[in-house]
């Protein structure tokens, strides 16, 4: 004889149809809004980076004022374009996370595509514009004087070129070593110029110079890659950061699709502390996202995250919307259990209570007969990863009941949950006999105060 029984109430339906009738993993994005809390957390972001852009601007105006004058043209013109170049290509990007439904990576693969064609389109119209400078150098051949003072104002401008890069450009970062390398072939054309070697060092001196040249403008190209990925990167994680603060609480809807007046989902609560954990994982990444040491790469990486983060987002809030509907059905299957047992055994509901009161976890029922005898109804959640819910019968008979009594009363509960359309897995017995404590509830309760009334139905 087993006053233990055990039921699976098999859910499969119920959930599907409950997260179609929710749309629980449909991320609720209150668009005006969102676009306007990603733009006003990516200010400081853009006034970061527009300060650093308008200082490197006016130290490398500086630097070119003391630039030859044929050289200083080439230069202005190259600044020119870069910054032409730039400003559309971070408007595109902008338009792209206003739009939202643009995916930002495909974006991202355009204008690197874009900024290799511009860079090379870049090199190949510098070429033509250094054609001419190039050329002077046949003409001084043979004539001393005019190829030391040339050699001279190149080394001038190399030596310009080489501080300018050092200071304002990540040299290291973008092209390791180059730079050094560049300092020793003028340090080797000044060497040829002390000694008299003026043509020697006038062909060295202006070469080094044209390779300092094409280096910056490398490095801006490289960096401005960088600085459009890092922009993208951290506009997305602010993004899934701001849907995360949106999506703590949100509505829960009736049979009608209507939101249930004074209920709410406390998503954090019942995901069991996964959207926190979320929201921590989000801000470590949005912190390698500010990084400017980070990688173009590196923020690519952090970007594609970006979007698993989102995803991670909708599962949170699905398994936390589930876990709240699921709570109030293990109130509605106690129910049905308690109606049923009154009307085959004339057994009254005394007690009830969620274990630890608190909803997230199994709920409790004790039912009385008037000789004394009682049954608990115990409705658990199904093991994680499954859907459905547990429910055991215990049954506490002073009298002496008949395995075949205390089975059809089993039977007669699982015959009733299948005719209110809950399907159900086979009638288990479990070995031994109900433990009394399993009857007090009050160990659930954190003093013995009068029970709390549990919650109206409303999940079916």
């Amino acid at each position: 004889m087993s006053g233990k029984k055990r039921i699976l109430v098999d859910q499969t339906e119920w959930y599907r149809a409950q997260r179609a009738a929710q749309d629980l993993k449909q991320v609720r994005r209150d668009v005006p809004r969102l676009l306007d809390e990603v733009r006003r957390q990516t200010a400081a972001d853009q006034a970061r980076t527009r300060a650093a852009l308008e200082e490197r601007a006016r130290r490398t105006e500086d630097a070119l004022s003391r630039l030859a004058a044929h050289t200083q043209r080439l230069e202005r013109d190259t600044g020119r374009r870069l910054r032409e170049q730039s400003e559309r290509l971070h408007q595109e990007l902008r338009g792209t996370a206003d739009r939202l439904e643009r995916d930002t990576r495909t974006m991202l693969a355009e204008q690197r595509a874009a900024l290799e064609g511009e860079l090379a389109a870049e090199r190949e119209q510098r070429r033509r514009d250094i054609a001419d400078l190039t050329g002077r150098v046949d003409e001084i051949a043979g004539h001393r004087d005019r190829a030391a003072a040339a050699a001279r104002e190149w080394l001038a401008d190399g030596a310009t070129m080489a501080e300018l890069i050092a200071t304002t450009l990540p040299h290291e970062r973008h092209a390791p070593g180059k730079l050094h390398r560049l300092r020793l072939d003028l340090d080797t054309a000044r060497r040829n110029s002390d000694a008299g070697q003026h043509e020697a060092a006038l062909s060295l001196a202006q070469s080094a110079y044209l390779d300092l040249s094409e280096l910056r403008l490398d490095i801006e190209h490289r960096e401005l890659e960088r600085r459009l990925a890092q922009d993208a990167a951290t506009g997305a994680l602010v993004l899934v950061e701001t849907l995360i603060t949106q999506n703590e609480l949100r509505p829960v809807l009736g049979p009608d699709g209507r939101p249930l007046a004074g209920v709410e989902l406390d998503v954090d609560r019942w995901s069991e502390g996964e959207l926190e954990k979320l929201r921590e994982e989000v801000a470590e990444r949005l912190s390698r996202a500010r990084d400017d040491a980070a990688t173009a790469a590196e923020q690519r990486e952090l970007l594609a995250e970006a979007a698993d983060l989102e995803q991670r987002l909708g599962e949170v809030v699905d398994r936390a919307g589930m876990r709240l509907l699921a709570s109030q059905l293990r109130v509605n299957l106690a129910d049905s259990v308690a109606a049923t047992l009154s009307r085959i055994g004339a057994y009254e509901l005394t007690d009830s209570e969620y274990e630890d009161e608190d909803e997230r976890r199994s709920f409790h029922a004790v039912l009385e007969h008037a000789n004394g005898n009682k049954i608990v109804v115990q409705v658990l959640p199904a093991p994680e990863g499954e859907t459905g819910q547990v429910l055991r019968v215990l049954s506490y008979d002073h009298d002496t009941a008949a395995e075949h009594e205390l089975r059809g009363r089993a039977e007669a509960v699982q015959h009733a949950l299948g005719e209110e359309g809950h399907p159900t897995g086979a009638l288990e017995s479990e070995p031994g006999v109900p433990d009394l404590r399993e009857a007090d509830l009050n160990r659930f309760r954190q003093s013995a105060a009068p029970r709390r009334e549990r919650p109206a139905e409303g999940a079916s």
